[in-house]
């Protein structure tokens, strides 16, 4: 498949696609084109696809795909879709990713009004209002809340794409309640940090990845 004909394809995705999304367009083990738009994961021409990214799994399943990728792949996490292109008479292999902001995985589920959060031997229904942050730590998940912090079952990636957007994931390792926070300052060495409402005035990290996703959906 010639350049100007994979230009050509990216531009015509591109007016059905929402104004936020970019487009990588990747043959063999490399992308050929991308155009950003307001998500951009500055993707650039000749770049290698990693391990991780939609491509990647577009190719290992040889099937649409469409996942929350974190951080750890481009430094920046998104939602993606992906395709597989194939071209037998030119011999093109490929895949095209339209990249979206990771709140977009919010519009595909229903939100949580509840999470169930086990303590000792005990299973409470938590109202999601209720809910301060999440941790992920040690493979495992808890819910903290005024009245003291619960396990959850499910995977901080799985309750990020099932809670409401009042929540915001500030670090791979924290999706906090907007409602909870106290106010957003720097740390000794100007890195953002947040605490929360309460007796506790709990701080939690601002993780240089997500900054500019943070700054973004608050609005400073």
């Amino acid at each position: 498949m010639k350049r100007n004909v994979v230009h050509q394809f990216s531009k015509f995705i591109e007016d059905w696609v929402p104004a936020e999304a970019s487009i990588a367009i990747a043959g063999g083990d490399k992308y050929v084109s991308y155009i950003p738009g307001s998500h951009d994961i500055q993707i650039t021409q000749g770049q290698p696809v990693p391990l991780g990214s939609i491509t990647e799994r577009v190719y290992s399943q040889k099937r649409r795909v469409e996942s929350l990728v974190d951080e750890t792949v481009f430094g920046t996490p998104y939602y993606g879709v992906g395709y597989p292109l194939e071209d037998a008479e030119t011999g093109f292999s490929g895949a095209l990713t339209v990249i979206l902001p990771p709140e977009y995985s919010f519009k595909k589920h229903k939100p949580l009004s509840f999470i169930v959060g086990r303590k000792d031997d005990l299973w409470i229904p938590i109202s999601i209002e209720q809910v301060m942050y999440i941790e992920s730590k040690d493979k495992k998940t808890f819910i903290y809340t005024e009245d003291g912090c619960y396990h959850s079952k499910f995977p901080l990636k799985t309750l990020q794409q099932r809670i409401p957007d009042t929540f915001i994931r500030i670090h791979r390792s924290y999706i906090v309640n907007i409602s909870s926070i106290k106010h957003i300052s720097r740390d000794l060495i100007s890195n953002l940090e947040v605490t929360l409402k309460g007796p506790e005035s709990t701080v939690l990290p601002v993780s240089q990845s997500y900054v500019q996703h943070v700054r973004k959906n608050l609005g400073f």
